[in-house]
């Protein structure tokens, strides 16, 4: 792999290397020869078996030794990562989502939680006990399988997975360098897009929440016709139930083209649209509850890309995301020129509907938490 790098990226590779080391405080040595040893050896029956890899030159003693009493540098760590982005990429797009590390016969381990998991199974049902990490990791938009994980933290079964998410995309931000263009943070439908934009508002950044089964928008309450004479006043306008067409209104724009991978794509976007907030900071206040204007984006494909895996009862593929921004300006419109280039034609969205309507991937239930 070093012979086919040029010179330029060898000089950054061992750059981020030593910077990486100067990260490790104590056990350094034994820290650093066992990161190569994860990065390079393949699955391993038990730790003490990273030893034998060629890269850890140490003993074995010596891995349980860094284990233990070895200290790391979080901080730096972090701002190391934030510095090494992911090249070739013109709008850095990151994605965030939570891995769970299934403990299901370790019950002495501590702050244990019930989380959904799609292989490791327990009395029949998707959800096994274990420790959830969130992570944070740059994607890009060509078709590969590389990623750049930027940050990671525990979520503790107390911990509502919004709340962390939106703190953890503030302290990234906080590292990363202002330059440049906005940074796009892509959600999955677990988690909630009202609490999402609320903790985020102010941030610069974007964020994109794709949607799961049954939720539904209202638009604004002066397009549900003239004022009552009596009750109070009206705070929803008309209803967009995701999964009954029926109820879609005109979108404020659309685009169609014809894609050699996708075929027919079309993209609709319904603007100023908000649902009805259940779950919020002021409940039980018995005050207003808050409005929580965004965009839904309906993005949709006549066919997938050749060697994707489908059902073959589904014809046409839908990919559902609702984009939440700040609040734009007075008179402002939307435009598909503003929206995000993952979004536009000709754009891999590998997000496949088997059923009709705005619906989460059949098999894919919402995660706990969100």
């Amino acid at each position: 792999m070093l012979r086919a790098m040029d010179s330029s990226a060898l000089d950054t590779f061992r750059a981020f290397r030593s910077s990486f080391y100067d990260c490790l405080r104590r056990r350094a040595d034994a820290l650093f020869e066992l990161t190569d040893a994860l990065l390079t050896a393949e699955a391993v029956p038990s730790p003490v078996h990273l030893s034998l890899q060629a890269s850890h030159r140490r003993g074995w003693g010596s891995l349980y030794e860094a284990l233990s009493r070895g200290r790391i540098d979080v901080r730096a760590l972090r701002r190391l990562l934030a510095c090494h982005p992911l090249a070739g990429s013109e709008t850095p797009v990151y994605a965030v989502d939570m891995s769970v590390w299934d403990r299901c016969d370790a019950e002495c381990s501590p702050e244990r939680g019930f989380y959904y998991h799609p292989s490791r199974h327990s009395a029949g049902q998707p959800i096994v006990a274990g420790w959830a990490y969130q992570l944070i990791a740059q994607l890009n938009f060509v078709r590969e399988s590389w990623t750049a994980p930027m940050d990671v933290e525990r979520l503790r079964p107390a911990q509502d997975a919004n709340e962390v998410a939106t703190e953890q995309v503030k302290a990234f931000l906080d590292r990363s360098p202002e330059e440049g263009a906005t940074p796009l943070f892509v959600f999955d439908a677990g988690y909630d897009p009202v609490k999402l934009q609320r903790g985020l508002e102010g941030s610069r950044c974007q964020i994109l929440v794709r949607l799961r089964a049954g939720r539904r928008f209202f638009g604004d309450p002066s397009l549900a016709g003239p004022p009552a004479h009596t009750g109070r006043p009206r705070r929803h306008g008309p209803r967009m139930k995701c999964s009954d067409p029926s109820t879609w209104p005109e979108p404020s724009t659309e685009y169609t083209c014809e894609d050699t991978g996708y075929g027919t794509v079309r993209v609709r976007a319904w603007a100023n649209l908000h649902p009805k907030v259940c779950a919020h900071e002021g409940r039980g206040s018995r005050g207003p509850l808050p409005i929580v204007v965004g965009t839904l984006v309906l993005v949709e494909v006549g066919r997938l890309p050749r060697g994707e895996r489908r059902r073959e009862a589904a014809r046409a593929e839908r990919a559902v995301v609702v984009v939440g921004w700040s609040r734009r300006r007075a008179g402002s419109r939307p435009s598909l020129a503003g929206l995000h280039q993952a979004l536009r034609p000709g754009a891999h969205v590998p997000l496949p509907q088997t059923e009709h309507g705005m619906d989460y991937a059949e098999g894919a239930p919402p995660r706990a938490g969100g």
